[in-house]
Order: C-alpha cells, then sequence, then structure tokens
C-alpha cells in the first residue's frame, strides 16, 4: 500500500475522527471518501482548519507525538483587542492549572476567513481582534485556556499550519494529497 498524506479543512462542529457513536454529529468521513487515514493529531469539534491524516505510522508519530515538538499555527479571533504586555505573556507562556506553557509565537493579525456557520456570538459593546498564536506542545484545549487566562477567551479558532504544512486555499470541507516526506 502507498503511503498517503491527506491535508483537510475540518469545518466547525466536525467531530475529528470517522464515526459517532451518537449518530448525531458529522465526521471526517462526511467529507474524506477516503479508507485507511487516519487523522495525526486531533482538532476540537469547535475549532476548524488544517487536519493531517495518513496510512504511515512513522508520519503520524512525527506529526502527533509532543516530543517530536512540530509547531502548529493557529488564527485566533479573541473577544477584546489583546495589548502588548497580554501579547508578551502569550509569547512567554503561561500558568495553566497544569502547568506552564512552553514559549509561543503571539502577533496581532487581520486574516481574511470564511465565513462560519452558524456565526460567533456578537456583542455590541466588545470589540474582537485575531491573533496568531504558534505552539510547540498540544494540551487540551491549550489555546483556548492561553487566551482566557490573559483576559481575552476564544470566540473563533483556526489551525492553518502543523510543521511544514498550510491549510493553503483549502475551503472547508475541501482537502488534498499532499507528497509524504522522506522517512
Amino acid at each position: 500500500m502507498r503511503e498517503r498524506l491527506i491535508l483537510l479543512n475540518k469545518p466547525f462542529n466536525v467531530l475529528c475522527q470517522f464515526t459517532d457513536e451518537s449518530a448525531t454529529k458529522q465526521t471526517l468521513a462526511d467529507f474524506l471518501p477516503v479508507k485507511d487515514v487516519y487523522p495525526a493529531g486531533r482538532l476540537d469539534y469547535d475549532s476548524e482548519g488544517l487536519v493531517l491524516l495518513t496510512n504511515a505510522g512513522w508520519l503520524q508519530h512525527r506529526i502527533a507525538n509532543p516530543r517530536c515538538k512540530e509547531p502548529k499555527t493557529y488564527w485566533v479571533q479573541v473577544e477584546g483587542i489583546p495589548a502588548d504586555d497580554a501579547l508578551h505573556r502569550l509569547a512567554a507562556g503561561i500558568k495553566l492549572n497544569d502547568g506552564p506553557t512552553l514559549p509561543a509565537g503571539a502577533t496581532r493579525i487581520e486574516p481574511v476567513v470564511w465565513d462560519r456557520h452558524p456565526p460567533i456570538r456578537e456583542r455590541k459593546s466588545i470589540p474582537t481582534s485575531w491573533i496568531s498564536l504558534t505552539l510547540r506542545e498540544g494540551r487540551n484545549r491549550q489555546v483556548r485556556r492561553m487566551t482566557a487566562a490573559v483576559g481575552h477567551p476564544t470566540l473563533r479558532l483556526i489551525r492553518v499550519q502543523i510543521g511544514e504544512w498550510t491549510l493553503g486555499e483549502l475551503k472547508p470541507g475541501e482537502w488534498r494529497d499532499a507528497p509524504v516526506p522522506p522517512a
């Protein structure tokens, strides 16, 4: 069997697996008609963006294993407009309940993104803004916990890059094959 690497733009409110025992939620199978590939890592149900899928165990390990520290970049729409000190705190690492995070890349951005259905909640008195966060670890709901810790809760979360692989022009639900890197 030839090794495959697939890049998928996982839509909002889709499980990052191929089956749903309750049969009430959309899964990757609703968007990817390819057999015998598995997600390398995961992306929360309420997050969007890049998911890598492969049938190569060594590649899945390289992508998903925290020891390999593949950087992952997220575009995060947050409540409010983070001041420079909030971005510096994110960059230096945040103390969370399960210990301090590693330093992260943190910058303000103004991305062009697709509409989300349903849209985020809007509050007339509180503006929103976008930041880019690049992490080298992957704890449970880490981005959301980090932005909340600096006073800017996450409203929308889109993963745009894992290591050398980027979302590019893929729209939600679209996928493409990518070259498998050398082992």
